[in-house]
């Protein structure tokens, strides 16, 4: 990516970004308009239910005030009303059971005239029970006529019918009629006079056209109850209004007297200062406030305060205020209520807590996203140029050998060299060399290959890290001496036997001494030195040349990165020497530290332990 393109991106999410930032602004500021407009609202609507609370308790001071006057006429008057109420319910009850008792006797010469025919008409007849009526009845449906009665005739010499038995012997017992609990039908067993069977004679136990009687004499009674009743009820009611009205029209008078001081006129400055708190947090504010009262909007003096105000001093912000008495107009004072607030943007911002923290952390997460942005596209535009850079030194690498090889191998088709036996053998080195220096290069590109996708197995056998130093040293000994290096040796380290990978342990070692001799100007200085820890050995390799920034030591393990040279040209690499060593290490359960200043070297510190984890 170009960096005008880069710059372009990086300027657009700029803008969407204060562009969100800005919005968010707007509806916070919004919200809390919101806010603001409903917490006044609140407040006023409480102000009023405050402002209608005085005014009734003052109309109720007033009535209590009256009412005592005119309430002891009112009740005596309604005593009196009561009492004829009373003894008129007391006559109504007499004349009723009076009138009950008449009936009942009526009921009575009813029965007694029917028990008379009957006694007249028939031999023997016995009041029986509705339960004797059942056991004696026929339990055919259909032969309801006939009695479950044994009949046993006694009859003289000359078959004269001297008397009758009936078992069972029901005219030895009389069933008793309770005069409280009639039944609906009266029942005998008697003989008939012709025949002398016995059988069941019934009739109800109230004529008909007494029921029909006593009916119209209880609806009368009761119609003429109800009407004297209310009408007596109405004479209390008018008995009562007229001391309400009474009352009332004293009360309006007094309420009207434009003389009376507002003092008087106010509750106790505890109540209000109860009644305000009460009605303020009924509409969900808890908050403190300050209040004073005046007897007029335009005036100094103040009747009821909870805060030191000062005459003439301008109302503080978040002030309300609510006229007390507005409805009396030709009160002189109607007074003023107020009402502050000092701490209320405190309430609105605890209202608006939940916005605030979700737009916050909208805006925190914008800004994560817009920075990681712009931090992966620059580091994916590094990790470009340096990919680029990889393949131009792989290029510039394999090139040289490979153009070696083609001369070398040109120059062997010489026919006039098959005689030349000395140059054909060192062609043939050249060749060999090279072949090597190509698979070198090849098998780096395959080690970091293996590494990454995690496909690299270790050896485990012991390695005696003192001689391997050494013999790595003496393999680069006509490379060190190109450059004419110093290379010093401290191999203190007593315990140097540890299990590890001898082949890719001396591939470490030759990196970090290749760095160290590329990264020198002339006449590299290096010092390699072995010490035993507890639990492994500390191997540093030092260097006195051109050193790194803290930024390049952070990302020298990075893969394809490259420390800039400066003013020499002729380092090569790819750039994946220090990633290698860096995976090596850790595989190895070891681990490798760098300290470097820029112009004064660098000392790379790996720590290998004695045994692999497994």
């Amino acid at each position: 990516m170009k960096k005008r393109s880069l710059w372009i991106i990086t300027a657009l999410m700029t803008f969407a970004l204060l562009g969100v930032f800005v919005m968010q602004m707007y509806y916070i500021r919004e919200s809390y308009n919101l806010k603001s407009q409903l917490f006044e609202q609140d407040v006023n609507q409480a102000l009023s239910t405050v402002v209608n609370k005085i005014q009734k308790k003052n109309v109720i001071g007033h009535i209590n005030r009256k009412d005592v006057e005119f309430q002891e006429q009112k009740n005596k008057n309604i005593r009196m009303q009561t009492d004829s109420i009373v003894a008129f319910k007391v006559r109504f009850k007499e004349n009723e059971v009076l009138r009950k008792i008449k009936q009942r006797q009526q009921i009575f010469d009813y029965i007694g005239l029917q028990d008379s025919l009957i006694r007249e008409n028939f031999t023997s007849p016995v009041v029986i029970s509705e339960e004797d009526y059942a056991n004696l009845s026929n339990p055919n449906p259909s032969d309801k006529n006939t009695l479950r009665l044994n009949v046993n005739d006694i009859k003289g010499p000359n078959g004269i019918l001297l008397s009758r038995n009936i078992t069972p012997s029901f005219f030895r017992k009389r069933a008793v009629i309770n005069p409280n609990k009639l039944p609906d039908t009266i029942r005998y067993l008697a003989f008939h006079p012709a025949t002398g069977f016995p059988q069941f004679i019934a009739f109800p136990s109230i004529d008909p056209e007494l029921k029909t009687k006593f009916k119209l004499e209880d609806a009368k009674a009761e119609y003429k109850y109800r009407v004297e009743l209310e009408k007596l009820y109405a004479d209390t009611v008018a008995l009562f209004n007229a001391g309400n009205v009474s009352l009332v029209q004293d009360v309006a008078k007094e309420i009207a007297n434009k003389d009376i001081p507002l003092e008087q006129r106010m509750p106790s400055q505890e109540n209000l200062d109860t009644l305000i708190k009460r009605e303020l947090l009924s509409k969900n504010i808890n908050l403190d406030y300050n209040y004073w009262v005046t007897p007029s909007k335009n005036t100094d003096k103040v009747i009821y305060r909870n805060v030191s105000l000062q005459q003439g001093e301008a109302l503080p912000k978040n002030t309300f205020s609510k006229i007390i008495f507005s409805n009396d107009l030709m009160i002189k004072d109607p007074g003023m209520l107020y009402v502050s607030f000092p701490n209320k943007n405190s309430l609105i911002f605890n209202n608006m807590f939940v916005t605030l923290i979700s737009s916050v952390g909208l805006l925190l997460v914008l800004i994560f996203i817009f920075a990681y942005t712009i931090y992966a596209i620059i580091r994916q535009k590094k990790l470009s140029e340096m990919k680029t850079d990889f393949i131009n030194n792989m290029t510039h690498e394999f090139k040289t050998p490979v153009a070696t090889i083609m001369i070398a191998s040109e120059a062997l088709k010489d026919p006039d060299l098959n005689a030349d036996k000395a140059r054909i053998n060192r062609l043939a080195g050249i060749i060999y060399d090279e072949n090597v220096r190509l698979g070198n290069h090849i098998e780096r590109v395959l080690s970091v290959a293996k590494l990454d996708k995690k496909e690299l197995k270790l050896e485990r056998q012991p390695v005696a890290m003192n001689e391997l130093i050494s013999l790595v040293v003496d393999s680069m000994s006509l490379q060190l001496q190109k450059k004419n290096a110093e290379v010093t040796l401290a191999l203190d380290a007593e315990k140097d036997v540890l299990i590890g990978d001898e082949l890719h342990l001396s591939n470490v070692i030759y990196n970090l001494i290749d760095n160290a001799n590329k990264y020198s100007p002339s006449d590299p200085k290096i010092t390699i030195k072995t010490r035993n820890q507890t639990n492994g050995i500390d191997i540093e390799i030092s260097d006195e040349g051109i050193g790194m920034t803290k930024e390049q030591t952070k990302r020298i393990f990075d893969q394809f990165y490259r420390v800039h040279t400066g003013n020499l040209h002729d380092v090569k690499g790819f750039g994946l020497g220090l990633s290698y060593v860096n995976d090596i290490i850790a595989q190895m359960s070891g681990s490798i530290k760098v300290n470097s200043e820029k112009d004064k070297g660098t000392t790379f510190t790996i720590h290998i332990p004695f045994k692999l984890n497994n």
